[in-house]
């Protein structure tokens, strides 16, 4: 997911330009099961469910030491039942206070946790897939509210919490600029859980911003959300 900005690009090795490792050296080194699954001769062939079962693996992590998270992007979206065709990476939101108990939760399972120069997440890696973990949700902090009304549903086989739809289309939109406009992504995720979204809602939280706006329009000319209705002229008093 890229609500704040584009990732950076993965080199031959695995490891991602310009980023540096999370934390304090590790003393010891990771379990070779989790220090292994940098690599791809483990993976599935079947690019989804590389990602899926990345994003199994770091939310039972998440889970098993309490912290509070939501899975987010386009996994989230599968978990509501939208496209099976995920994207390049996996997303987890948590509050900004618990970015390090995270990390610390990452690197003890072996899993190398990264820092790259965007303020906004942290990055690791788990059966050869990108794990972003994001603090700051299209340039808003995650919040404990925003966590609570995430709903725990199965990802494949294992349960965890995932974002709301309305929150998750919210940040969508928050995310659009005139640098970062792509509607053609973010059209089928509407299509996909128009009815779950609490449209007027995210109305409100996107506010008059241009691009969001002309993406809700166009929602209103395709049919996937009723049209506003415009408010009656004020009278003037006499």
């Amino acid at each position: 997911m890229t609500p704040n900005a584009d990732d950076a690009a993965v080199g031959a090795s695995g490891r991602v330009p310009d980023l540096r490792v999370a934390g304090e050296h590790l003393e010891h080194p990771p379990p070779r099961a989790l220090r292994d699954q940098g690599q791809e001769q483990d993976l599935p062939r079947d690019r989804n469910q590389a990602i899926l079962e990345a994003a199994k693996q770091v939310g039972t992590l998440l889970k098993r030491k309490g912290h509070a998270f939501a899975l987010a992007g386009s996994v989230a979206v599968y978990a509501h039942g939208g496209s099976e065709n995920l994207q390049h990476d996996v997303d987890f939101c948590v509050r900004p206070d618990d970015v390090d108990a995270v990390a610390a939760t990452l690197r003890e399972a072996g899993l190398q946790v990264l820092t790259p120069p965007e303020d906004w997440l942290l990055k690791a890696k788990c059966f050869g897939q990108d794990v972003d973990v994001i603090f700051t949700l299209a340039h808003r902090p995650v919040t404990t509210a925003m966590l609570e009304r995430a709903a725990e549903l199965p990802v494949d086989s294992v349960r965890m919490p995932v974002l709301a739809p309305t929150d998750l289309m919210e940040s969508l939109l928050a995310a659009f600029s005139e640098h970062h406009c792509d509607f053609g992504a973010v059209l089928p995720i509407a299509r996909s859980l128009r009815e779950k979204i609490d449209w007027e809602q995210v109305r409100r939280a996107t506010g008059e911003a241009p691009m969001p706006a002309a993406f809700l329009f166009l929602l209103e000319r395709l049919n996937v959300i009723p049209r506003r209705q415009p408010s009656p002229p004020q009278q003037e008093e006499p």
